[in-house]
């Protein structure tokens, strides 16, 4: 049995609306858990005085430099105790998931059982940042939490200015849209690159990310330096038959205004026998008409995957959006996955050697110029890396022409 409740008049107030309340989990976790009495005590502190009370330190397991958010209070009374001492120490430990987040529900029960041994029994499953989430945490119990996780084959996830714990969509294993092995290239990036993740030693953090398709389900195109995103080249496949169908279900009308209408780029169009005609020359993968009628099309046969640097949210010159560097490579055989490890590590390389502190790699593009870094990481400029080069406002323009002439004389060799 817990302390007693500290009076959280403010925070019952978070109860009382129409929406489930973080507030009532947390006292649940309080019937039996000390930790979390005092985490209220200190969050009904904070909601009266308007004023955070959480500072930072160093902790960590052995053997690693990063996986730990340490959090220490600066609540204190008269003596200078901790006003709360049983939250004094709430670190958050990050705890990699595997690929896709696949797991069974044993490994879930004796995850719980570990953390209720050992902290305040908050987990946010996933989050943004693609770790296990276990919030709360004293120093002293942070290695032997760790310890018994580690034994379920589970590893510290990245924190600081290192490679942080990458993610991947679902795949193959439940989408249709699946282009290729996104769990295996995943591995491939992270096993490659654990010596930086455990070991915070870059300007800043680096991101990887895979999505299988252009749905792009772990936001990797705008969340991460490196995202690996699936696609195809050959045509899109259809099923007249459940075009047809789905015609006669929704109507035609439905269809032109929710499928034809809503391409980018005006590829299709419906015949008047109900079947659909595709321009896949002007197709862009958007993904849309795939959605929508998902049983009529589907993915090529010719799937590979794109990659795209330096996507990632506000730092200090805007949000940035990935930039195409390989517009179309197979992702099939052992050789594939071995040439995007080599990738992965000359990004990395580059950016540990020419990135400013604090600075993402998108960013370092925008200061050093996107010909400089395809020539630091020995990738050659390719047309396709946008579909038209002229008009696009995102990149620079100086010499393209004289390497589209370039490129043409590679592709006739």
């Amino acid at each position: 049995m817990a302390k007693q409740m500290h009076d959280t008049p403010m925070l019952d107030q978070l109860e009382s609306g129409p929406w489930p309340s973080f507030i009532s989990g947390i006292k649940r976790l309080a019937k039996n858990n000390d930790i979390a009495v005092d985490l209220l005590g200190q969050l009904e502190t904070s909601y009266e005085t308007k004023k955070g009370y959480w500072k930072g330190g160093t902790v960590g397991v052995v053997g690693y430099g990063g996986g730990v958010i340490p959090r220490f209070t600066e609540l204190k009374n008269e003596d200078g105790t901790p006003k709360f001492p049983d939250a004094a120490e709430f670190h958050t430990i990050r705890i990699m998931p595997p690929p896709g987040s696949h797991f069974d529900t044993k490994t879930l029960r004796d995850m719980c059982d570990i953390w209720e041994k050992y902290g305040s029994g908050l987990i946010c499953g996933i989050g943004q940042s693609g770790d296990i989430m276990f919030q709360g945490c004293s120093s002293a119990n942070v290695q032997p939490f760790f310890n018994e996780i580690n034994e379920l084959g589970f590893d510290m996830g990245g924190a600081g200015p290192a490679v942080r714990t990458s993610m991947s969509c679902v795949g193959a294993a439940r989408c249709e849209q699946s282009n290729f092995d996104e769990g295996r290239a995943m591995r491939t990036l992270v096993n490659n690159a654990l010596d930086d993740l455990h070991r915070p030693a870059l300007p800043y953090k680096m991101k990887y990310k895979v999505s299988g398709c252009a749905n792009d389900c772990m936001n990797a195109i705008h969340r991460s330096d490196f995202a690996v995103i699936g696609t195809w080249r050959d045509d899109m496949k259809v099923d007249q038959a459940e075009v047809k169908a789905f015609v006669e279900n929704k109507g035609r009308k439905y269809v032109i205004d929710n499928v034809i209408t809503r391409c980018p780029t005006q590829a299709l169009s419906l015949n008047d026998d109900d079947t659909l005609a595709v321009d896949n020359g002007n197709c862009v993968r958007c993904m849309h008409c795939l959605n929508v009628m998902n049983k009529a099309l589907s993915p090529g046969d010719d799937g590979g995957v794109s990659v795209l640097i330096g996507g990632k949210r506000t730092l200090k010159i805007g949000d940035l959006m990935g930039t195409v560097i390989v517009p179309f490579h197979k992702m099939e055989t052992d050789e594939d996955f071995e040439w995007l490890e080599e990738l992965g590590t000359e990004v990395l390389d580059f950016f540990a050697e020419n990135a400013l502190e604090h600075e993402r790699t998108g960013e370092m593009i925008e200061r050093i110029g996107l010909t400089n870094f395809l020539e630091g990481i020995g990738i050659e400029i390719d047309p396709n890396m946008i579909a038209q080069p002229r008009t696009n406002p995102y990149v620079r323009m100086d010499a393209w022409d004289e390497e589209a002439a370039k490129w043409e004389e590679r592709k006739a060799q």
